[in-house]
């Protein structure tokens, strides 16, 4: 299957991609990728060094007669998200993702791809190793943990770099160029809870829900596609009277809306008969609002042997009302931009197990104030019913700057090979720019890149036209960088 990748042009790309897909890097467990990419950059004799927070930096003299023109940063994070279906067999500790040709689309098999941001990586890396492009001084910046927390552009220290460019290779359409992204916080509320014995003459019943498309919690949170964990608490909510809760074990991570959850309850059975006519009245309900975007949901209800423990009442009652409560989707639009999210949340992660609750949040915003502003609503919901709430890894946006020189090349660089306009927006992901800018303020920064779609889950796919057109762009604007002292 990843053999058939390494044919497609542009090769080397490709090639790069397929290498560095072999190597598991999931966040937080980079280092196998950042041993990768070390030998990577020693094996072409280039100066090559890891920062103490474990970000790879090879640096790349200038090709014959670009050495007059100013130097750039190449930058793309070392990690991936992982996800997974359920019925998908896959270690990502261990396994390289498994890729596929599917038409005009590389796909993996039940998994994410990593085409976020590893076809990013996989271009740079095919930069330095090349002796043919034509390029300016080349500092490639492998960053890592951008998916869960932005460790490696925070950790990222002064002096590392001396680039007056940065071109980051994140941004998912081939015909945008960003200049702004939003900014981000994570909200994670906890509760302790007592359990009980089950109530005697009670039947155990496992939910469901599954077959949802989730995605990135920041490019589609617009599109109002199903949270998993929303719709669980929904169905619970609505059946309160009849049941009693065991476990709750919904989402993932903090930066993917939720695909699928499962609970465990129990029901008295004098109202078995009740619950099962409720809570399949309230299933259609939900499938008939969610058919047309999210068609492939599935509800199932399925009688199990009877859990031994369950939440008190009062728990119960306060956590149903805590997430009903607690804000998901979009907040507020942005009224600088047109069609622009300014201001989201991602109920993200329900677990309720073993007398412990615990909620994750993702809160995103290219106004820091209102990203402030939902995150202490957020707050002050879950500190109503009860719980103990932290704010943490907050990260800031990246402010637009229109006038910015780089923006100028790469405009012009488009409409020279494409014969159009690009659109040049504002995204509602959390690029590292922003936090990079904090230690190089004077750095002009611009994102780019291949169309990928579904990033964050498993249905992602990048496009193999759509990279042969980044590369080809791409090549350009080196070709294109100004002289020092432009």
């Amino acid at each position: 299957m990843s053999k058939d990748i390494r044919g497609l042009e542009p090769t080397a790309l490709w090639n790069n991609f397929a290498d560095l897909n072999a190597v598991p890097r999931g966040s937080k467990k980079e280092e196998k990728v950042i041993q990768f990419m070390v030998d990577f950059g020693k094996k072409l004799k280039l100066e090559t060094v890891v920062d103490h927070v474990g970000n790879v930096i090879i640096k790349k003299p200038a090709s014959k007669g670009m050495e007059k023109r100013k130097t750039v940063v190449m930058q793309s994070h070392l990690d991936m998200v992982h996800q997974k279906n359920s019925d998908t067999v896959f270690n990502f500790d261990i396994d390289g993702i498994k890729m596929k040709i599917d038409g005009d689309w590389v796909r993996a098999e039940g998994t994410t791809l990593g085409a976020d941001n590893g076809l990013g990586v996989a271009a740079i890396m095919s930069v330095l190793a090349s002796k043919e492009i034509q390029h300016p001084e080349i500092e490639a910046l492998f960053t890592i943990d951008e998916e869960t927390g932005m460790t490696g552009a925070k950790g990222l220290q002064a002096g590392y770099l001396k680039g007056e460019i940065l071109l980051n290779l994140d941004t998912e359409d081939d015909n945008e160029i960003d200049i702004g992204c939003a900014g981000g916080i994570d909200i994670t509320a906890k509760n302790v809870y007592h359990e009980v014995n089950t109530p005697t003459n009670s039947s155990g019943f496992s939910i469901s829900v599954t077959g949802l498309n989730g995605g990135h919690s920041g490019m589609d949170i617009h599109k109002g596609l199903g949270n998993a964990n929303k719709i669980m608490n929904r169905l619970l909510y609505e059946t309160q009277d009849f049941i009693r809760i065991s476990e709750i074990n919904g989402g993932s991570l903090r930066n993917a809306i939720p695909r699928e959850s499962f609970a465990l309850i129990t029901v008295y059975e004098a109202k078995k008969d009740s619950f099962l006519k409720k809570i399949y009245a309230v299933v259609k309900e939900i499938k008939k609002e969610f058919n047309t975007i999210d068609g492939n949901l599935d509800i199932s209800i399925k009688e199990i042997t009877t859990p031994k423990k369950v939440m008190t009442t009062i728990s119960q009652i306060t956590l149903l009302n805590a997430i009903y409560a607690a804000h998901n989707g979009v907040y507020r639009m942005s009224h600088d931009m047109e069609d622009l999210v300014e201001t989201s949340n991602n109920v993200a992660r329900v677990i309720v197990k073993e007398e412990g609750v615990e909620i994750l949040c993702l809160t995103r915003s290219s106004v820091e104030s209102s990203k402030l502003d939902l995150a202490n609503t957020l707050k002050a919901t879950f500190e109503l019913a009860g719980y103990q709430v932290t704010l943490s890894g907050s990260y800031p946006g990246w402010k637009p700057n229109v006038s910015s020189p780089v923006l100028k090349v790469l405009t012009d660089t488009y409409k020279k090979l494409f014969k159009s306009n690009p659109a040049v927006v504002a995204c509602h992901a959390g690029l590292e720019c922003g936090i990079l800018g904090t230690n190089y303020p004077d750095m002009d920064m611009i994102s780019f890149g291949p169309t990928i779609q579904g990033a964050h889950s498993p249905d992602e796919k990048a496009n193999i036209k759509s990279t042969q057109k980044f590369w080809k762009y791409l090549l350009e604007i080196l070709k294109n960088i100004p002289n020092k002292g432009l």
